[in-house]
Order: C-alpha cells, then sequence, then structure tokens
C-alpha cells in the first residue's frame, strides 16, 4: 500500500506539470502564437490594440493574467521540486517523514510561487497601462537588453549564490529546519519556495523580452533552472549563464 500510494502522488505530480503545460500551449494557440511567441495576423492584432481604451481583453484584467501565470508557475517550477521532493523521501524513514509533509513541502513551496505569480500580474499590468508593453508582455528592446543585463548581473550577486546554495542543496535546509506532519512541511515548503522565487525571478522577469506566452523561453528558462539544481552541475553553470545574458543584453541594446 505504501507504494500505491508513492506511484499515485508521483504521476498526480507529473501529470500535474503536463497539463499546466497543455493550457500554455492552448493559450498561445488561442492567442495566434507561435513556439516563440510571435504573434500571426490575431495576435498582432490583440498586440496593437491600446489597453487603456475601454476593451474588455482577459490579458488587461488581474484575473485571467494572474490564472495564466499561476498555472505558468505549475508548468516551469514544478519540475525543478523533483529533487526537493526525492530528498524528503530519503529522510521519511530516518527522520520521521510522512507522506502528508511530503505533501505539504510541495503545496507550501507552491504557495509561495502563486503569491510571485500575483506580484508579477501586478507588475505586469502597471507596465502594460503605463504603455511600456504590448498587451502579450512583450517589451520594448530598451528594457528587454535591460532586464537581460540585471539578470545575468545578479547571477554573480551574494544573493542568487545563498538562496542557491539552499535549492541545490536541500538537504541541508532540512536537517536545519526539520519539522514533522503535514504542518512541517508547509512550513519547509514555504521557507524553500522563499529561497527559490530569490534564486530564480531573474528567469521569469526574462519573459518580457520575447513575450510571457512565449513557450520556447518558457521551456528554455525551465531547462537552466532544473539544472541549476542538479548536484553535479548546478553551482557550475550559474556564472556562465550569467555571462550569456550579459553578452544577450549588450547585443540587443548596441547591434
Amino acid at each position: 500500500m505504501p507504494h500505491l500510494i508513492r506511484s499515485t502522488l508521483w504521476l498526480s505530480f507529473f501529470g500535474a506539470i503536463l497539463v499546466a503545460w497543455w493550457i500554455m500551449y492552448v493559450m498561445a494557440m488561442d492567442m495566434d502564437l507561435d513556439l516563440l511567441g510571435r504573434p500571426g495576423p490575431m495576435g498582432q492584432a490583440m498586440a496593437a490594440m491600446d489597453p487603456r481604451m475601454p476593451m474588455d481583453m482577459p490579458m488587461a484584467r488581474f484575473g485571467p493574467l494572474f490564472a495564466m501565470w499561476a498555472i505558468m508557475m505549475a508548468a516551469m517550477m514544478l519540475p525543478t521540486m523533483v529533487p526537493t521532493l526525492t530528498t524528503y523521501e530519503s529522510l521519511m524513514v530516518s527522520a520521521d517523514g510522512t507522506r502528508a509533509g511530503w505533501l505539504g513541502v510541495l503545496l507550501g513551496y507552491f504557495i509561495v510561487w502563486v503569491a510571485f505569480a500575483a506580484v508579477i500580474t501586478g507588475v505586469q499590468l502597471i507596465l502594460l497601462f503605463g504603455g511600456v508593453i504590448d498587451m502579450l508582455g512583450i517589451a520594448p528592446t530598451w528594457l528587454s537588453a535591460t532586464l537581460l543585463v540585471v539578470v545575468g548581473a545578479f547571477q554573480f550577486t551574494r544573493a542568487k549564490e545563498v538562496c542557491h546554495g539552499v535549492c541545490h542543496a536541500p538537504m541541508n535546509y532540512f536537517l536545519g529546519h526539520w519539522k514533522t506532519g503535514f504542518g512541517g512541511g508547509l512550513r519547509m515548503g514555504l521557507g524553500l519556495g522563499a529561497f527559490c522565487v530569490v534564486c530564480c525571478w531573474g528567469f521569469m522577469a526574462l519573459g518580457f523580452v520575447g513575450g510571457v506566452m512565449s513557450l520556447a523561453w518558457m521551456g528554455l528558462a525551465t531547462l537552466l533552472m532544473v539544472f541549476e539544481k542538479l548536484p553535479d552541475i548546478g553551482h557550475r553553470i550559474i556564472k556562465p549563464t550569467g555571462v550569456v545574458l550579459i553578452g544577450a543584453g549588450i547585443v540587443l541594446a548596441f547591434f
């Protein structure tokens, strides 16, 4: 029975990831966008719409836009939780962990990222109604270049190093903050989620470079965040990624 419960939970976990990606794909197709987030005729018309006009557009309202970001968080961030959840499982016997605690870690982590989704939704609406970005969330060249340089520079900061250390080695966090049961797992999940948001916020902000509905950006950002959490190579790719991002920003700005 324990093996059946474990298998069911893991299958549900991966199923949720697949569903989230499918929803994002359907949304992109409904908005006439290709995998790079480039609009077709209907998408171009949507991008050209003035958000200050009295139109009831989903991408100009908090509710639908927040739902989109929340689903995007599930699609992009849940895959990065695999090392954390497997680490918790390794402590389930030796440290009295429970499957309820495992669920608590997952829920706490996701709550933090949903809260971040609310914040970045607000940021997008401010930029949209301020005329900085278009209806599809695509930033002008100057802002895109700035974001690339800022996010690239963040890869070299102490904050990135500390927060990545927690995400990269969740065992150390669990040992230092261990709490049993669902409530304990929830508290640890909230803490891990907070460190992860600080570590990875920049990759989410880069959605404005190519458009927040770009499935190619979502896939690349997810891949980078998964690689950053791999035990053997995670710490080795942070600064090279920063160099690439800064270089891309400079090229975009001047060439």
